[in-house]
């Protein structure tokens, strides 16, 4: 590994403090600029004479040429590139950051997907079993069986707990995302102390490491506790405040892929939703629903973590139609008065 990556990484990790994934993200994308640019991709020095606009341009032609990747993809990888040179300055290596002299490719602007309020209303009342207190107490008898019964019987007993346990776990985290707006990555952090109940809020440790509080609705403080109780029949203990909130049925903490097939598993039985299931589309379903209810921008800007008012006002799209709506029934010269 080149020195000069191994020393940024650490810097991302340290002083920016990234998110693992974002730091394996940086890692993999300047180890492929060295091993493209350079005969050692392990010299620091080649490294940072590589950093120049005629380097930087036949790597940017590779990745859309001969990669075929996407703008969005190449945009990525040059935005990476861009950091490592602010930083190579900062280390006196560099004068001036050579990315900024190449052009980018135009990406096409994607607007967010979201969820229609129907069809999140249904899956909520189709699921409702899975979160009440029928489903609790069989899954406490489940439990004793399991531990009381044969072999033969305490599988069986022991399988449907599990199911039982992982239908409730899975509703939540759907509950969660679509109630608060969390990336995947902050549902997964969440320690049981991250709520406070008396106040029903939840602390949230966002990018870069930022903190914020979040609101819970009362139902899914509920939710949360019914949870909790049956992580603790299905454990043979209440979890403690610094333990996972959510864990899996092997009782690790919640981790990507886990949330990601938890999603799609449960909107899967939903017939209005045939687009794509993930949980950053949730998180776009709860800023459009705020949107269209009247919340300020701000006010969303603030609950989704993000750092700048940019990155929100990209909602403003999926109202369009409803001002357009409310506009032509309210406004007095917006009516069709050509029969008049």
């Amino acid at each position: 590994m080149n020195p000069l990556i191994d020393k940024y990484i650490r810097y991302v990790e340290t002083v920016r403090r990234y998110s693992p994934r974002t730091r394996d993200i940086y890692r993999d994308v300047l180890t492929e600029y060295a091993e493209f640019s350079i005969e050692d991709p392990e010299s620091a020095e080649a490294l940072a004479e590589a950093m120049n606009h005629t380097a930087l341009r036949n790597y940017e032609v590779h990745l859309m040429e001969e990669r075929k990747l996407g703008t969005r993809t190449v945009n990525l990888h040059l935005s990476v590139l861009s950091g490592f040179c602010k930083f190579l300055m900062t280390q006196g290596l560099l004068k001036s950051n050579p990315v900024r002299l190449v052009t980018r490719p135009k990406t096409e602007k994607r607007l967010p997907v979201f969820y229609r309020d129907e069809a999140m209303e249904q899956y909520m009342a189709d699921t409702d079993f899975a979160v009440s207190e029928d489903s609790l107490e069989l899954l406490r008898a489940m439990c004793e069986s399991e531990r009381a019964g044969g072999q033969q019987a305490g599988a069986s007993a022991g399988s449907l707990a599990r199911t039982l346990y992982e239908r409730r776990l899975r509703r939540l985290v759907v509950s969660f995302l679509h109630g608060t707006g969390l990336r995947r990555a902050e549902l997964a952090s969440l320690d049981v102390q991250s709520i406070d109940f008396e106040r029903n809020m939840l602390k949230v440790r966002g990018k870069g490491d930022k903190m914020r509080d979040v609101p819970l609705v009362p139902a899914l403080v509920r939710e949360t506790e019914r949870y909790l109780e049956a992580a603790e029949v299905f454990f043979s203990g209440r979890p403690a405040a610094g333990d996972p909130l959510l864990r899996t049925p092997s009782g690790r903490r919640l981790y990507p892929v886990y949330i990601d097939r938890a999603v799609k598993t449960e909107l899967g039985a939903v017939p209005d939703i045939t687009g794509r299931k993930s949980p950053h589309v949730l998180r776009h379903t709860l800023a459009t629903e705020l949107l269209n209810d009247g919340s300020d921008l701000n006010s969303i800007k603030e609950l989704l973590g993000h750092s700048s008012l940019a990155a929100t006002q990209v909602y403003t799209h999926n109202s369009v139609e409803r001002l357009k709506a409310v506009y032509e029934k309210a406004h007095p010269r917006a009516k069709d008065t050509s029969d008049k």
